[in-house]
Order: C-alpha cells, then structure tokens, then sequence
C-alpha cells in the first residue's frame, strides 16, 4: 500500500472512530420515577404525555438518550428504594412524580438535576428556595395551590346549595400542609358551610371517613389532590357510591367513569410542558435559574346522570362554566 493512501485510510478511520465515541457521550440517560403502579391507566397517559413532548423535542430512546421508567404503586418504602437506586446509577437528569417521589430525592441527591412533576407547595415543603428562584438542583411543575382547593368548595357548594358540611379528603402523613389550607378557609369563613378535616391515613381508613361525613345529613365530600387518593381511587368510588355523597375530585377520567364533578389541571399537558425542562437542562441550563410553574390548563367536568342519580339539579351557570358535560 503507498504511504499517501495509507495515511488517507488512517485519518479516515481515526475520524470515524472519533465520531462514534462523540456519538457515544451524546447518549443522555434520563430516570422518570413514578408514583402510581405500572398498570394504573392515569399514570399511563401521564408519563405518555412527557415521553411524547420529549420525542417532539428531538429525544429519540436509543439514539441519543435511554430513559429508564421505575413505577411506585404507592409505596413509600419502595420509593425510597427506587430513588437509591436511581441516584446510583448517576443519570443526568430525574424525573420525579409526587411529593413522596421528591422528598426520597431530595435525601438522595443534591447534585443530579430533578424536574419534579404534580408537586403541591414544594417551597412550603422546603424542596426550592422560591419559585422564580429554585436554587439548588430541583425544580419543575406544581399541580394544586390554595385558590384551586377554595375553587373545588366553592363548586360544590353550587352544585348542592343545601350542603352544611363538606370532608376535605387528603393523607396528612404526605400532606400535612393541608392543615394549614383548612385552617385558612375555616377562619374566613366565605361559604356557608362547616369544613371539616376528613384525613385518611390507610385504604381502610376512606370508608370510615366518607362515612363520618355521611353520617351527619346534607353532607359533602372534597377529594383533594394527593398521590395517595390518586392510588386509592376506586376504594374512594365505592364508598361515595355506597354513602350517595355529593363530592368534587381532581381527575377528570373519574367523573367520566361516573363520578359526580371534577376541577383540576389538566396533568397529562403538565408532564408535557416537563419534557421542555428535560430538554434544557439536558443541553445546559441550571434548575436553579429555571423557575417552578403553576400548571396552565384546568378544566370542570361535571356527569349529569350522576347528579340525577344522587337528586341534584345541576344550576345553568355552573354547567355554563364546565369545560365538559357528560350525559
């Protein structure tokens, strides 16, 4: 072989090699941690709703990233189990749904980036400095504040004017800062009506407690936005449809299911808006200057077989406002 083509042939092969081993650290890993179960159809949709604006946004799995997807199914310890091993595996960015998810994260990790998805209060809860300035390795998307809480009470209150006193259903264990919303309602006194701490703790707990409620006549039920009401969801149907109790949920899939009304964000268009953060971070940008954001979209949907079901006579106004009315 002549020297000239010789050195062609070895420049061309160092080149090559060159490009394959860029190719090879362009490769991202991603880890989205769950809190639902594998099997849960809203946990589905809302991790589709990430991967598919992540695709949109030029991440293709397997060219030049690999997301490693871990379910939760509600599980405390096991998402405490899930965050070890995902911090040791050293991605370069966590996806984290559910405050449980985040707290596991924020023991484990104050290096790898951590865009948390469907968080209530993350200042209140200590896992950012501020919303416009997170100022550490985590920040991301929030599912529900206090004006959405008084919005859900106020619409209930609509849809059944004769209601005296209304449950506020949530997990103190996980969100405790529930207490404070309730407190806050209880002592301005804008409606009518008593609001009541209607706490569960166990899937054990959610009939006895509907059942308190319902014990008591013209009574209401608030289903509030927590990863453990989103795992026990059918325990919740059962017990509202064994007590004919008036109630307002966050997801829009279980009025549709034959729910009574929901008010709350749309989520899955939340974890798609993550995907944009993803996408940043990954090409440079610091969580700590990328401020958390409230989510954009909410929608009333409101299943008026179920109201007749229950005597109710949906007001016109409150059917005026529903971004769905299912017949």
């Amino acid at each position: 072989m002549r020297r000239r083509e010789f050195i062609t042939l070895a420049a061309a092969g160092i080149a090559g090699w060159a490009l394959h081993v860029r190719a090879q650290e362009a490769v991202r890993r991603v880890a989205v941690i769950m809190v639902t179960g594998e099997t849960d159809p809203l946990g589905r949709s809302r991790l589709n709703g990430f991967l598919q604006g992540f695709a949109a946004l030029g991440w293709n799995e397997g060219r030049n990233v690999l997301i490693d997807v871990r379910w939760a199914g509600g599980n405390d310890t096991r998402m405490r189990e899930i965050a070890a091993e995902i911090v040791a595996l050293k991605p370069d960015l966590i996806v984290a749904n559910g405050t449980p998810t985040v707290a596991a994260l924020k023991r484990a990790t104050s290096s790898i980036p951590v865009v948390f998805v469907g968080i209530n209060e993350p200042v209140a809860q200590g896992f950012i400095a501020s919303m416009s300035h997170p100022g550490g390795n985590i920040t991301g998307f929030t599912q529900v504040d206090f004006s959405v809480v008084g919005k859900s009470v106020e619409m209930l209150k609509a849809m059944a004017p004769g209601l005296t006193h209304i449950g506020l259903m949530y997990n103190p264990q996980t969100y405790g800062f529930y207490d404070t919303y309730l407190e806050k309602f209880q002592s301005e006194a804008r409606w009518s009506v008593e609001l009541m701490r209607a706490a569960v703790h166990l899937p054990a707990d959610i009939d006895v407690v509907v059942g308190n409620v319902a014990s008591r006549p013209d009574g209401g039920l608030v289903v509030l936005s927590d990863a453990f009401n989103l795992i026990n969801q059918a325990t919740i149907r059962a017990a509202l449809e064994r007590y004919r109790l008036p109630h307002i949920v966050p997801w829009r899939e279980y009025v549709v299911g034959g729910g009574l009304m929901s008010y709350g964000p749309d989520v899955v268009d939340v974890f798609r808006r993550a995907a944009d953060y993803a996408d940043r971070i990954l090409k440079g940008a610091s969580p700590a200057e990328l401020p958390a954001q409230a989510p954009t979209k909410y929608g009333l949907v409101i299943n008026l077989k179920t109201a007749k079901t229950l005597g109710l006579t949906v007001p016109s106004n409150l059917i005026a406002l529903a971004d769905e009315v299912i017949e």
